[in-house]
């Protein structure tokens, strides 16, 4: 921890907001502008009959950040979310607070509207929902003490313990790492519905991880066309669009991810 920003909460952003109680919630991540994975995850049935959609950080940073902030504020009242360290990123750069250091850094937060990039804005650091069958559930995108902490499946309970002490609830719902999973560890129940658009797995390609929550921990999946997904990705004029499509078509493995997210702990 010694020399490392924690990225926690805005000042005077003040205690997480709660919601709820509400009997389904479905969870989504980790969007990255991969907008033919959204509008499929937003088709499943279990979705559009949820109380709640709760978006856990990342929506942007991808090809397509524009047309993902417009089908997610379709969705009105029944969405909120948390604040990803990438759309940290980009609403520093379109605030002018941040200065980009890539041809990436200036085309992405260009491509928000400045409705866009006022939500990326107001995100919180972290929320609870009350969810029947859990209670109340912790949501963040890295951990509860930073948005850019790792946490897997292979996290070790005395670190788990340590980002998790200030935190009453049972359950902690992260993303960040693109990794679904749902364990117990050090006496919580840490899960991570998985990627949306950018997932890292051995499953086929065009699949989009997510999760229900209520009465239990679900984790989903959704397939979708990933041809369509290169193909917009390739037309956006993305700068590193060819990174993404690579990662798309040739993600790491979970075990490559466990193995490189635990020896840094920290990664924006």
């Amino acid at each position: 921890m010694e020399g490392i920003t924690l990225h926690g909460p805005a000042d005077g952003e003040g205690p997480p907001r709660r919601y709820g109680p509400v009997s389904r919630v479905a969870v989504l991540s980790d969007i990255h502008g991969n907008v033919p994975a959204l509008r499929a995850v937003l088709a499943e049935p279990e979705v559009r009959a949820a109380e709640l959609v709760v978006l856990c950080g990342d929506l942007t940073w991808g090809p397509e950040p524009q047309q993902t902030y417009e089908l997610l504020a379709g969705l009105g009242d029944r969405a909120v979310g948390v604040r990803g360290n990438a759309d940290r990123y980009a609403a520093e750069i379109a605030a002018g607070v941040r200065e980009p250091a890539a041809e990436r850094e200036s085309w992405i937060p260009a491509r928000h509207s400045q409705e866009a990039a006022a939500f990326l804005a107001r995100l919180p650091f972290s929320l609870v929902v009350d969810v029947d069958g859990l209670g109340p559930v912790r949501f963040c995108h890295g951990s509860p003490r930073s948005d850019h902490e790792l946490v897997t499946p292979g996290t070790p309970a005395s670190r788990f313990a340590e980002l998790a002490a200030a935190v009453a609830e049972s359950t902690i719902v992260t993303g960040h790492t693109h990794l679904q999973f749902d364990r117990v560890v050090a006496g919580k129940r840490s899960v991570n519905p998985g990627s949306v658009g950018l997932p890292f797995h051995e499953g086929e390609v065009g699949t989009a991880y997510w999760a229900m929550l209520g009465p239990d921990v679900l984790l989903r999946s959704t397939s979708y066309d990933a041809a369509e997904a290169v193909a917009r990705a390739q037309a956006a004029g993305d700068p590193g669009g060819e990174r993404f499509v690579g990662t798309l078509l040739r993600p790491p493995t979970p075990a490559e991810i466990i193995a490189d997210a635990e020896a840094r702990i920290f990664a924006n």
